[in-house]
């Protein structure tokens, strides 16, 4: 029985973790790009204060698969009008509680339903938290569309833990013209994830995985606009290199 443990542990340490490693470079000049952009046409996101109503949509075009420099005129000078989120029908949504299921969405602290309105929704609050407080010269709208939302399931989190492994596409626009300021920017955000025993000690307190996600999101939005490095993820080390095999 003792070995049968130890190798099913093993097992469930090998699949729970997801992520990759991202490094970021901004140097360009400031100016308009005629680079590849991220269209978004309904009207369902949320406003944080502006004249557009622009919001999500239903078709994209792929924006770059490494990151891409952004203009360092820009940096702690934007004022940011709105936020535009999209998750993709496109991306496969998991429910198996098992330690690595396969998906592009993996998401459990909400009711069973629509995990693409869900994760959504966190991205949106996230970024509003994270960019209210910038009051630049530079107003702008910021576009993004998630690529991947991997948080924990039940099985992960309550035993060997992980990696949150989130990705996503941004653009940053000119708020009056529309107009990009940016390429298209792929910022990968992954975050360790509590498991066994420190995750039911952070959930008695209130922070659960939605919580630390949130935050988290709302420091990277920071850091995006701000420092002149962007943010670079995180080494979470074996965990987050698993999910590359």
């Amino acid at each position: 029985m003792r070995m049968k443990l130890i190798a099913a542990l093993t097992v469930g340490v090998a699949l729970s973790a997801c992520g990759s490693v991202d490094f970021a470079s901004r140097n360009a000049p400031f100016e308009v790009h005629n680079a590849p952009s991220l269209a978004f046409a309904d009207n369902n996101t949320t406003t944080i204060q502006g004249p557009y109503e622009a919001g999500t949509a239903q078709a994209y075009q792929t924006a770059p698969t490494e990151p891409t420099e952004m203009p360092v005129q820009i940096l702690n000078r934007v004022s940011v009008q709105q936020v535009n989120v999209l998750v993709p029908q496109s991306l496969r949504v998991s429910e198996a509680n098992r330690y690595y299921p396969s998906g592009d969405i993996v998401w459990r602290e909400d009711p069973i339903g629509n995990r693409h309105a869900q994760v959504q929704q966190i991205f949106q609050n996230a970024l509003a938290a994270g960019t209210q407080n910038l009051d630049g010269d530079v107003p702008v709208v910021i576009d993004v569309v998630v690529e991947r939302f991997h948080a924990l399931t039940e099985k992960a989190r309550y035993t060997v833990g992980g990696v949150h492994s989130i990705r996503f596409n941004m653009v940053i626009r000119d708020a009056e013209t529309g107009q990009a300021l940016s390429a298209p920017r792929v910022v990968r955000a992954d975050l360790d994830g509590f498991g066994g025993q420190q995750a039911i000690n952070a959930e008695a307190r209130g922070v659960t995985q939605k919580v630390r996600i949130s935050n988290h999101l709302a420091e990277v939005i920071r850091q995006e606009l701000s420092r002149p490095e962007g943010y670079v993820n995180a080494n979470l080390g074996f965990f987050q290199a698993v999910n590359k095999i």
